[in-house]
């Protein structure tokens, strides 16, 4: 009988922790569409439905994540471009835009002065193209950044380039807004 009830009570608990997990897991999900589409609202060029990432550079879109943060308190520190670890860019182009060079040139130094750490810069894309068109478009956005990293002295060791296309979105969605989040390269250190 006490294994039972303690069966059914862990059987509870888990149910219980899972439903919370998943109602805010939901709730981080929404908030993120609904700042993507203000973003869109409020950084529209008029070009082609697309928005300019100057918008997205001087908002809300920062880039600003914590995977960074171990290395140390200028990574957390939303002043410092080092605390940017996501390159946005337009509709099929692979160009970097000049508001996110800053943010390029702040790691390249970082790595620069620091030989032994290594990066890993992800490439991304919306889920408009061919899978195939969209790993190739990933690779040269972080083929992209890689060179302007090589190009201020980064060596080749610390840099690790992968592609995901469109497979690991950072906003789930069909819209423009989603679309912008999801043109990106990631900027992602190696423990």
């Amino acid at each position: 009988m006490k294994i039972n009830n303690l069966l059914v009570f862990l059987l509870v608990a888990i149910f219980a922790l899972s439903g919370c997990s998943e109602d805010e897991a939901t709730d981080g999900l929404n908030a993120g569409q609904n700042a993507a589409s203000g973003i869109n609202d409020a950084s529209t060029s008029g070009l082609n439905g697309a928005s300019t990432l100057s918008g997205m550079a001087g908002s809300g879109y920062t880039g600003v994540t914590g995977n960074n943060a171990f290395l140390g308190p200028e990574f957390s520190d939303p002043n410092n471009p080092l605390s940017r670890s996501t390159i946005y860019f337009m509709l099929d182009s692979s160009d970097v835009q000049p508001d996110f060079i800053p943010v390029i040139n702040a790691h390249a130094q970082y790595l620069v002065a620091h030989p032994n750490q290594k990066l890993t810069l992800e490439g991304h894309a919306d889920e408009r193209g061919s899978p195939e068109y969209n790993i190739a478009l990933g690779d040269q956005r972080a083929k992209a950044v890689a060179g302007m990293m090589k190009a201020q002295g980064v060596s080749d060791g610390q840099l690790t380039l992968i592609s995901y296309g469109e497979e690991k979105p950072a906003v789930f969605g069909s819209d423009e807004g989603s679309y912008e989040r999801n043109r990106r390269a990631e900027l992602s250190y190696q423990r």
